[in-house]
C-alpha cells in the first residue's frame, strides 16, 4: 500500500487525566488565538502606532507563556524544524547589544550615554519586536498539526489581503473627506487601512502567492478554484488601483515564478517518477502565462490609466543622475546617503533602530525633508547592522534555501501547495523590498513570519485522496 499520502501523526503525547486535557485545551487556545491575532493585526493601520505595537508584542508573549505550560504537560516543545528563526532571533540579540551603553561622557552638564547604536531606545524595541515576530512564527510553525489547520492559517493570510482589498476599494471610490472609519486616513492619500499606499502590496503578495499556487497546483480543487480565480482577480483589481509601482512590478514576477513552478509540478509524473516535459504541458503553461499577462495589462490600463503613467514617469526621475534642484528625497539621493552611512560604521553599523537619527549626517540636502527609511531594506540592512547584519542576513537566507528545499522535496498534497505558495510570496516581498520598507509596518512582517512557519512544518496529517480502483467501484 502507498503511505506516501498517509497521515502522519506530529502532535506531541499529553499526559492522561487532567494535564492532558488541559493540554489539549491550550493547544486550541494558543493556534485559534494565534488566528484571532493575525485577523486583528492589521485592522489599525497595520499596526504601526506605539499602542498597537506594544498589544502585538504582549498578546505574542502572552501565547509564548501558554506554549510554555502546554510544553511542560506534554513534555514537548515544538515538532517543527525552526531553524529558519534562529538568525532572526540572533539578530534580536545583536540589536539588544547594540543598545547597550559601553561608557559615558560628558558634554558640559549633559550626561551623554556611548552606545553602538544611534539610538539604543530605538535599538531596544527593534530587538523586542522582531523576538516577538520569531516567536509568532514559532508559534504557527508547532501548532498547525493537520490539514485543518493548515486551510484555517492559510485562510487568515488570504482573509486579511481581502478584507484589505474591498475596504482599499471602498475608500477609493466613496471617501470625499479626511477620516473613513479610521480617524487618520486622509483622503487622496494611502490605500486600505494603510497611510502609505505602497504597503498595502506587501499584505497582498503573500496572499497571491497562495491563492496562486492553489489554482495552479491543488488537485481536487473542482469549484474551489473559481473563489481562488476570483479572490486574484480581486487582489490584482485592488493592486492597480493602489498605484503601486513595485507591487505591480513584484506581482508580476511571482506570476511567472508560479508559472516555473506549474511547469515542474507538470515534469514530475503522477507517480512521482520524473518524465519528460510534453509538449501540451509546455503549450498550456505558455497559454496560461499569456493569458495572466494580457488580463493583467488590460485591468491595470482600465484601472490605472493616467495614474500608473505618471508613476513610471516620477519613478524614472527618482533615479536619473541630472543636477536639478531637489530636496533629496528622490530614492536616488537616500540609497547614495545609505552608502556613506554604512562606510562610516562597516561593522557594527549605526544601529537597528537608529537609521533615522544617523542619516541627516550623510543626507546631502536642505534638510527640508529627512528620510526615515533608506527605502530599500537591504541598504538599510548594512547601514544599520554592517558587516555583522549582513552576515545574520546570510545565514537566514542558507536557512531559508535549505527549510525550502527540504519542504519540497518532502511535502505532499495541500502541504506541499502551501509551501510553494509561501515561496511565491517571500519571493514577492523579496522583490519588493528592494525598493520599499513594507516590512517595517508589524502586520506585514507578522505575515512574513507566517510564511516562514508554512516552509518549517514537518509532514502533517492529511486525508487520503480516493484510489481510483474504490472511486471507479461507483461509477
Amino acid at each position: 500500500m502507498d503511505k506516501s499520502h498517509r497521515e502522519i501523526a506530529s502532535t506531541p503525547t499529553p499526559a492522561a487525566g487532567l494535564p492532558g486535557r488541559i493540554a489539549r485545551t491550550l493547544d486550541l487556545i494558543i493556534f485559534y488565538g494565534l488566528i484571532i491575532f493575525l485577523i486583528l493585526v492589521p485592522l489599525p493601520y497595520g499596526s504601526v502606532e506605539p499602542w498597537a505595537q506594544a498589544a502585538v508584542e504582549c498578546a505574542v508573549f502572552g501565547l509564548a507563556l501558554l506554549w510554555c505550560v502546554h510544553a511542560m504537560l506534554t513534555g514537548s516543545w515544538s515538532a517543527a524544524d525552526l531553524r529558519v528563526f534562529h538568525p532572526l532571533i540572533a539578530l534580536a540579540a545583536f540589536a539588544v547589544l547594540q543598545s547597550l551603553s559601553w561608557s559615558n561622557s560628558s558634554v558640559g552638564s549633559v550626561k551623554v550615554v556611548n552606545a553602538i547604536s544611534a539610538d539604543p531606545f530605538e535599538s531596544w524595541i527593534f530587538a523586542l519586536r522582531l523576538l516577538a515576530l520569531a516567536v509568532a512564527g514559532a508559534l504557527a510553525a508547532t501548532f498547525t498539526r493537520n490539514s485543518s489547520r493548515l486551510r484555517v492559517l492559510g485562510g487568515a493570510i488570504i482573509f486579511d489581503a481581502l478584507a484589505a482589498s474591498v475596504f482599499g476599494i471602498a475608500r477609493s471610490t466613496m471617501q470625499h473627506g479626511d477620516g473613513f472609519l479610521l480617524m487618520l486616513l486622509r483622503s487622496g492619500g494611502g490605500f486600505a487601512q494603510f497611510i502609505n499606499k505602497n504597503h498595502f502590496a506587501f499584505l497582498a503578495e503573500p496572499a497571491l502567492g497562495l491563492l496562486i499556487a492553489m489554482t495552479l497546483l491543488e488537485r481536487d480543487a473542482g469549484h474551489r478554484r473559481l473563489f481562488y480565480i476570483s479572490a486574484i482577480i480581486l487582489l490584482w483589481a485592488a493592486l492597480v488601483m493602489s498605484q503601486t509601482r513595485g507591487g505591480l512590478i513584484a506581482v508580476t514576477l511571482q506570476m511567472i515564478l508560479a508559472a516555473a513552478f506549474f511547469v515542474h509540478s507538470r515534469w514530475r509524473s503522477d507517480k512521482g517518477e520524473k518524465a519528460r516535459v510534453s509538449g501540451r504541458t509546455i503549450v498550456v503553461a505558455a497559454l496560461a502565462l499569456a493569458s495572466v499577462f494580457a488580463i493583467a495589462t488590460a485591468t491595470a490600463i482600465w484601472l490605472g490609466g493616467d495614474h500608473l503613467s505618471t508613476g513610471i514617469e516620477t519613478a524614472s526621475s527618482e533615479i536619473r543622475s541630472d543636477d536639478v534642484d531637489h530636496l533629496g528625497a528622490r530614492r536616488r539621493d537616500i540609497w547614495q546617503a545609505t552608502l556613506r552611512m554604512a562606510e562610516a560604521h562597516p561593522v557594527f553599523g549605526a544601529g537597528f533602530g537608529g537609521y533615522w537619527a544617523e542619516i541627516p549626517l550623510y543626507h546631502n540636502a536642505s534638510g527640508v525633508l529627512t528620510p526615515q527609511q533608506a527605502h530599500n531594506d537591504y541598504l538599510e540592512l548594512l547601514a544599520s547592522g554592517g558587516v555583522i547584519g549582513v552576515g545574520l542576513f546570510l545565514w537566514f537566507v542558507v536557512a531559508l534555501f535549505r527549510v525550502s528545499r527540504k519542504a519540497l522535496n518532502t511535502f505532499h498534497g495541500l502541504q506541499r501547495v502551501f509551501a510553494v505558495g509561501a515561496l511565491i510570496g517571500i519571493a514577492g516581498i523579496a522583490i519588493h523590498s528592494l525598493i520599499e520598507f513594507g516590512l517595517h509596518i508589524t502586520s506585514n512582517a507578522v505575515i512574513f513570519l507566517i510564511l516562514l512557519a508554512l516552509l518549517s512544518l514537518n509532514p502533517i496529517k492529511q486525508r487520503l485522496a480516493p484510489q481510483a480502483h474504490r472511486s471507479a467501484a461507483f461509477n
